[in-house]
């Protein structure tokens, strides 16, 4: 097995290696990959991008014309692996962390006492272009708002954990999770068993328990459905997959029908009320008849059947406004505000462009910020400031004055690295984490794993697919 060249050394933190040698942790993977030839290796690596290709597991990249081009989700075939001490954290600051978002969402969309009390600003609610003002007062089975949540965790340079982004509308990316796994067995079948990994085959089992217990009609057996977009949407394999996986119908909004305010599903035998509807679809493209008029995704009288609690949908309509990155920045205060605790997983620290002393302190440091667009994702509209030109952050300084609320500024981290086989070399790659959270009447459950993003391009921090990134199985060793 090639050594790493010590050129890549590093003063991160890398999750194999640590000054000493191999960490506890990653010993056995470590050896058996150094049993391996560099043949082997690079067969193995082969296989895996063979079995995605067969399986169809892909996704889009939408280039500036707006022409889709499908892709293998690239796949490193070293895991990432997590002690159950480290996890432990990360699932305790997720519950919390998760907890908190949803007492926020039940309050700013009834009594708004969070604003009423000085914590949150109400311009900052008011200018949110998530904040739904549509489903103000709508109650959602069991004040859940959130139903399933992706946390992005990154490690910084001592390998402390901290919160990246809370996705809470329509997380994607849970089944690369479970097809890494796949993979992984194919690939390495000993290896799993003799490291004790954790299993997370059960998340579709997990998750559709959940969705047959938010059922508004108590019937034994609830029509539960998945609502895409359809073929041509960047996660459309995802949909699939998971509908598959977990036994229900995968629909359109041409499929699914509004009377006397219940949903319907049309079938060969007839209509078929609908109970829950997991959608994959955003909140803008619903329901003409109460957003986007020339909407063809959605379904007309949606959002009514929704209001009179004939339907329930998953996630709760208007979570964006918990996920905004400018409010980001205040889940520290949520956490104390309405559970009276102090937060155990850290936010990165951020700035925030409405206050001009934080703004001018931004500015005297642009090449040692990340700038973010508040309601952009999957790493467009940010701006790297080690790697940008001058041009740039000028260009990026005058849209911060002009709307600044649209913007925040977080200090660069270092992210940790894990080694990856890249030329049949390890070499080192930055790293996120997407854990997987599932709320339902019974509590928050946390399949033990998650989605790590690797930013293949070496040096690169920006690990998103739609950037050139991909993703490993994630390990969490009991």
């Amino acid at each position: 097995m090639a050594k790493l060249a010590p050129s890549l050394n590093h003063k991160g933190w890398d999750e194999m290696f640590s000054k000493d040698g191999v960490r506890d942790s990653y010993s056995q993977v470590f050896k058996t990959l150094q049993s391996l030839s560099h043949k082997n290796l690079t067969n193995k690596q082969n296989q895996a991008s063979d079995l995605f290709m067969n399986q169809g597991i892909t996704f889009t990249v939408y280039s500036d014309d707006d022409n889709g081009i499908e892709r293998i989700f690239p796949f490193d075939i070293i895991p990432r692996i997590i002690t159950q001490k480290d996890w432990l954290e990360v699932e305790s600051g997720i519950k919390q962390r998760l907890l908190a978002l949803n007492l926020f969402l039940e309050d700013v969309y009834n009594d708004q006492n969070i604003v009423k009390d000085g914590i949150i600003p109400a311009g900052l609610i008011a200018s949110c272009p998530h904040y739904i003002q549509e489903v103000q007062g709508i109650k959602v089975p069991h004040n859940i708002h959130v139903h399933i949540a992706g946390i992005d965790l990154i490690r910084g340079a001592k390998g402390e954990f901290y919160v990246l982004e809370d996705n809470l509308r329509c997380p994607s990316g849970v089944s690369y999770m479970l097809e890494n796994r796949e993979i992984t067995k194919r690939i390495f079948p000993d290896m799993l068993s003799s490291n004790h990994v954790s299993m997370v085959s059960n998340y579709p089992m997990i998750f559709h328990n959940i969705l047959v217990s938010l059922s508004p009609r108590n019937v034994s057996n609830p029509n539960v459905v998945l609502l895409t977009p359809g073929v041509y949407n960047s996660a459309y394999y995802e949909h699939t997959y998971l509908a598959r996986q977990m036994g229900i119908p995968l629909v359109e909004g041409r499929d699914l029908v509004v009377n006397n305010s219940r949903v319907y599903m049309k079938t060969t035998s007839g209509l078929q009320q609908v109970d829950v509807i997991y959608r994959r679809l955003d909140d803008e493209y619903l329901d003409p008849l109460v957003f986007k008029p020339d909407s063809a995704l959605g379904v007309p009288g949606l959002i009514s059947a929704y209001r009179q609690g004939n339907v329930a949908l998953v996630n709760a309509v208007g979570n964006g406004v918990a996920d905004d990155k400018a409010v980001y920045a205040y889940v520290p205060d949520m956490i104390k505000y309405y559970m009276n605790e102090e937060p155990i997983l850290k936010n990165v620290p951020t700035y925030r462009m409405e206050n001009l002393d934080e703004r001018e302190h931004v500015f005297a440091n642009m090449e040692t910020m990340v700038v973010k667009e508040t309601n952009q994702s999957g790493g467009y509209g940010m701006i790297m400031g080690n790697k940008a030109t001058q041009e740039e952050i000028e260009d990026a300084k005058i849209a911060i004055t002009k709307t600044p609320r649209n913007f925040i500024a977080q200090p660069i981290i270092q992210l940790s690295t894990v080694p990856c086989l890249i030329d049949g070399e390890l070499k080192l790659r930055h790293v996120d984490l997407r854990p997987y959270a599932l709320c339902g009447p019974k509590g928050i459950q946390i399949v033990p794993g998650g989605l790590t993003r690797v930013a293949l391009t070496e040096g690169s921090l920006v690990v998103n697919s739609s950037q050139g990134g991909g993703s490993k199985d994630t390990w969490i060793i009991k």
